[in-house]
């Protein structure tokens, strides 16, 4: 058996057996299979795609490249895992929440990748947070506190953390085998019981349309079902960003706004969704709209805010820069994006906004690029918004006042403003 064989064997769109994907995986990890073979075979998966057999093995040779975690001395873990988005600040909100309700929260994130953001990233955009944390450290912090977040450290999923750079660094993110294997591998690694996947679909997420998402989120259950992991998918539209922030820094304060009870409606119903689902999962009650109001109760309280300022804290994280404004990251320019015209905001494609603030600085065009944690865009007008002539639209916020310019024309081309009214879409689309 030889990687050449097996790349040709998949550019002919054949099925790969269970022992040659364990053979690809197990000899890329230990670095017997050089970068450009693994992009050849990577390159052959996206185009010509795997069967529900081939993406379930190639799930779990990457779950068990590493460790496994062992999180049975907690209890109930729920994880929540998303497909990627645009301005998706729903784990920093929703992570301490949940810990409110006294379940484990013990979570490995991700980082940015293309145009999406990473929990990570964004973490790390709060000085002196530490994500980088031993297995021991990890469940001694969500004994004592109730949670810990921590990036893909450690000897976990080695395989994946590897192929996910390479798929970036070559387009090859849109794939449902790809993804699919990526996430559930990370999620059967880390050792949760119980799986929540908010399934991203429109023009910011890797599923452009309601028929991939759903397919994506069939195959991610199938998975989860393999691994005796009870999964639910909810599908969320990301036709346009989710909330007002995109960029690494200002989606933490925008994130901290909510958990004091000042919530943007769309944030709002994806967090009391994928929160219901979580707290039934983890025996904390049935009935989904009882959930969602135990939710807002958790906030309004300010449990989920302290929950918050302990979580961080615990890590590293300097509480104290986030709730003083003096302190804050800026970006040295803020520029106003105006209407020209008057109306309603009937589209705000969520992927050329994302483009926008990974040209910025706020996401990586190349793997090793260095992110800008302040730069980013802050939506004032979004879809159904009603819009005045000279209405402020958006901010940019930049470190280069030329690209800042450019970027903030390229914005005002996003805003298609028409003069019928346009009602925002629901922002859950379907339960699997």
């Amino acid at each position: 058996m030889n990687i050449q064989d097996i790349i040709a064997k998949k550019r002919d769109k054949q099925e790969l057996s269970k022992e040659e994907i364990e053979y690809f995986i197990t000899n890329y990890t230990n670095g017997n299979i050089l970068d450009y073979q693994a992009a050849a075979l990577v390159m052959a998966i996206y185009l010509n795609g795997m069967t529900e057999t081939e993406t379930t093995n190639l799930t779990l040779a990457m779950a068990h490249s590493g460790d496994i975690l062992d999180l049975s001395e907690l209890g109930i873990v729920v994880d929540k895992h998303s497909t990627g988005g645009i301005g998706d600040k729903v784990t920093l909100i929703l992570a301490p929440i949940i810990a409110s309700f006294g379940v484990p929260v013990a979570k490995m994130s991700g980082r940015g990748l293309g145009y999406t953001g990473g929990t990570i990233d964004k973490l790390e955009s709060i000085p002196g947070y530490k994500t980088n944390l031993s297995v021991e450290q990890f469940i001694k912090n969500v004994k004592e506190n109730g949670i810990c977040v921590m990036g893909q450290t450690l000897n976990l999923d080695p395989a994946d953390k590897k192929i996910y750079a390479l798929r970036d660094s070559i387009s090859a993110t849109e794939s449902i085998p790809l993804i699919s294997s990526s996430i559930m591998s990370k999620k059967i690694a880390a050792g949760a019981n119980k799986i929540v996947l908010d399934v991203t679909c429109g023009s910011g997420a890797f599923m452009k349309n309601i028929d991939e998402a759903i397919n994506l989120a069939q195959m991610m259950k199938k998975i989860g079902t393999l691994a005796n992991k009870e999964t639910i998918c909810i599908i969320t539209n990301m036709e346009e960003p989710l909330g007002k922030a995109v960029g690494n820094y200002l989606e933490v304060i925008e994130a901290l706004e909510f958990l004091k009870g000042n919530m943007n409606e769309d944030v709002k119903q994806v967090i009391l969704e994928l929160g219901a689902y979580m707290l039934k999962l983890a025996k904390k009650g049935d009935d989904i709209n009882v959930n969602k109001q135990n939710i807002l109760e958790s906030v309004k309280s300010g449990k989920a805010y302290q929950k918050f300022k302990l979580w961080i804290k615990s890590q590293g994280g300097d509480i104290s820069y986030l709730e003083n404004k003096e302190n804050c990251q800026r970006a040295k320019y803020i520029i106003e994006v105006k209407a020209d015209t008057q109306g309603y905001v009937t589209s705000l494609d969520a992927r050329k906004v994302g483009e926008i603030s990974m040209r910025l600085g706020a996401g990586r065009i190349k793997k090793e690029d260095i992110i800008d944690q302040t730069v980013g865009v802050i939506l004032e007008k979004k879809i159904g918004d009603k819009v005045q002539e000279n209405d402020v639209l958006a901010y940019i916020y930049a470190n280069d006042e030329k690209i800042g310019n450019d970027e903030a024309k390229a914005l005002k081309e996003v805003y298609e403003i028409k003069q019928e009214i346009v009602n925002a879409k629901n922002n859950i689309l379907k339960i699997i």
